[in-house]
């Protein structure tokens, strides 16, 4: 069996809103992710708007997860992402979003990010992202105009959880934007672990949700093996 390969796609921003919080990726969002693609012979590797080292947020060094990624060869490479303008997504089997505040500051609205989800799409790849990485689906048209997420049921960091963490920093609600784009909308209690699949697309409320959200990505791949 041939080796699959999931891209990351990461942002690159330091900070949100008014007040200069620091953000960027959430970490254990990559970690646990990566944790069950490496146990399952998955490649990852990443990629962000302007290539380079993305920020973190939200490590735990009591988590083993956490700490394994953070030695690993793996984030090593992150530190030199390939920027997204020169990725052919098609060499990919998969494309993942993870969250942290970051995505809603430089991965939002941005064209490469829109042009690589649209272009995996169209070649029959699967699309996943977690917590605040569905905002990437934000914009997405098919051919035909629609927008990617509309009547296809998927969730993301809620509008009840984002009350309770960051409401103050984030420039828009994402349960709402995604809500007014057409999307089927669903979400479990705040923190809890809620993952939908709608075909290929793949989402995950929040940090909780990021590991089983790539477990069952592992499962669609291994299906398509």
């Amino acid at each position: 069996m041939s080796v699959k390969h999931v891209l990351f796609i990461l942002t690159n921003a330091h900070e949100i809103g008014p007040k200069h919080r620091p953000t960027g990726y959430f970490f254990p969002e990559v970690a646990h992710p990566f944790e069950v693609f490496d146990a399952a012979g998955i490649a990852v590797e990443y990629a962000s708007p302007l290539g380079g080292a993305p920020s973190s947020d939200g490590y735990d060094d009591n988590d083993p997860a956490q700490r394994a990624f953070r030695d690993s060869k793996s984030i090593r490479r992150m530190a030199h992402s390939r920027k997204l303008s020169e990725v052919d997504v098609r060499d990919y089997d998969a494309v993942f979003v993870p969250g942290g505040l970051g995505p809603m500051v430089d991965v939002t609205g941005n064209a490469d990010v829109q042009a690589t989800i649209r272009q995996a799409w169209d070649a029959g790849m699967i699309v996943a992202a977690v917590c605040h990485g569905p905002s990437a689906l934000l914009g997405v048209k098919l051919a035909d105009g629609t927008p990617l997420v509309e009547g296809r049921h998927l969730t993301s960091f809620s509008r009840s959880e984002e009350d309770g963490y960051a409401r103050a920093d984030v420039p828009f609600d994402l349960e709402t934007a995604l809500r007014e784009e057409g999307a089927l909308y669903e979400s479990t209690a705040d923190w809890q672990s809620r993952v939908v699949v709608d075909g290929r697309l793949m989402t995950g409320q929040n940090p909780a949700s990021a590991g089983p959200l790539a477990r069952v990505i592992v499962e669609a791949l291994e299906k398509q093996a």
